[in-house]
């Protein structure tokens, strides 16, 4: 076991392995032994890790669908987990008024999910609608209000499920049957009145394939849809983050090649380690200090959850151009861990749609070859200390590798004639080819 700390208990020594609190044991030679766990307690998490891999490896979409209802009232776990069902290739996709249940459930090779998981919408909600969804589909808004009591279900529970995205497949523009809400709220309340109080409608007395009458809902008003950057606004709202798009979605490929760290786990970098991230800037403090020198606390997000960014003033003269909300960027920093969480003490920044990357194609010859290999590391040597990535691919390999840090170069033109000087085949490309950003 790992010895944290040493520490004196009159003239013997503790050795202490991590807990927060002392479990003093008094082992062989005299020397108390702090927080030790014994055998059936070791045993005991063993099983467990045991059991929780052996689901993950071979159930992984049940796995995840339950580890995401456990913690579905933390907003930063779900989104954490909801990233690493998307690099396990697990699609979460988002609530729906008909197939949805209380908590995250497996569709296939997809997650569905949970209503619970909504703000704004109460349990005494969710329970009305599923009660109701036993006798059949709800086959739109009208027909939800029309058979659930508007005392469990009242507008602000409508407006989240709505804006949430779970009336999609009834009513995929979304602002337009928000408008609709009051009207048909109205309508059904009108409707629930006369019927307790034994008046049937005339409507209803009628046989609407002959007379062509119906009581119907109000028609919902003739209106576009959220642009799209407002409708994952909405979404976030209501979610705590975006789910059925996001603007660093598009960035997926590139996130993986460079494999940088993700803010939701940043907790678990090493203090003072440097680390890149590639995020979206969602809002900045701007501070003077005591000399009067401009500062900054940004909060940054990526797919899989925030973190916050100390940005200095010597830093905050290089980078100040690229801090605005909304922008997404490639960051540098260093890990500044705190009790409960860590932050990024930012070192550089700049915007994904500036940054490029050399792409090396190696034969299989040149890989397994150690002169070569010497060769490329001495040239790559003399153009170190930049911002520029080196991604090589293998001839024949579909997985390219992601060079060290330590390899990242300063400018693109000089390195890859050196490179070329040298008799390897390389190009610059951008970081992101195509990046779409929602409009």
């Amino acid at each position: 076991m790992k010895i944290v700390k040493k520490e004196f208990v009159g003239f013997l020594p503790v050795y202490d392995i991590g807990l927060l609190q002392d479990h003093n044991f008094l082992i062989q030679g005299g020397i108390f032994a702090a927080n030790c766990f014994n055998k059936s307690h070791s045993v005991a998490y063993g099983y467990v890790t045991y059991q929780t891999a052996y689901l993950k490896a071979n159930y992984p979409v049940e796995y995840m669908a339950a580890l995401l209802s456990s913690v579905s009232d933390d907003t930063d776990k779900v989104q954490k987990y909801i990233a690493s069902c998307h690099y396990m290739n697990i699609n979460v996709l988002p609530p729906d008024i008909n197939t949805s249940d209380v908590y995250f459930t497996p569709r296939g090779k997809d997650i569905l999910f949970g209503l619970a998981a909504i703000k704004n919408l109460g349990m005494g909600a969710i329970e009305a609608i599923l009660a109701a969804r036993k006798e059949r589909p709800f086959t739109s808004l009208g027909d939800l209000c029309k058979r659930v009591d508007s005392r469990a279900l009242n507008k602000k529970a409508l407006e989240a499920l709505v804006q949430a995205g779970a009336f999609d497949r009834l009513h995929p523009n979304r602002k337009q049957t928000v408008a609709n809400i009051e009207p048909i709220l109205a309508w059904a309340s009108r409707r629930a009145k006369d019927r307790a109080s034994g008046q049937v409608s005339l409507f209803d007395m009628m046989n609407p394939g002959e007379s062509g009458f119906v009581d119907e809902p109000p028609p919902p008003p003739d209106i576009p849809d959220y642009l799209p950057q407002e409708k994952i606004e909405l979404e976030k709202e209501l979610l705590g983050f975006y789910l059925s798009a996001h603007p660093l979605k598009a960035l997926s490929p590139a996130v993986k090649l460079l494999a940088p760290v993700n803010l939701g786990d940043l907790q678990d970098s090493k203090e003072g380690s440097l680390v890149t991230a590639i995020a979206m800037v969602t809002d900045i403090k701007n501070i003077m200090t005591k000399n009067n020198e401009p500062m900054a606390v940004l909060q940054l997000e990526d797919l899989s959850g925030k973190a916050e960014a100390v940005v200095f003033p010597k830093v905050y003269k290089k980078v100040k151009e690229y801090l605005r909300k909304d922008n997404r960027v490639i960051v540098w920093g260093k890990v500044d861990a705190k009790e409960e969480s860590a932050q990024l003490v930012l070192e550089d920044m700049a915007e994904i749609e500036q940054v490029s990357m050399m792409r090396l194609e190696l034969t299989r010859e040149q890989a397994l070859d150690i002169q070569t290999l010497h060769r490329l590391r001495e040239i790559l040597k003399n153009y170190t200390g930049g911002k520029i990535p080196v991604i090589a691919q293998v001839e024949g390999l579909q997985q390219a590798v992601r060079l060290g840090n330590q390899f990242w170069v300063r400018d693109v033109e000089t390195t890859k004639q050196a490179l070329s000087a040298g008799g390897f085949r390389v190009s610059a490309q951008p970081l992101t080819p195509t990046v779409a950003t929602p409009s």
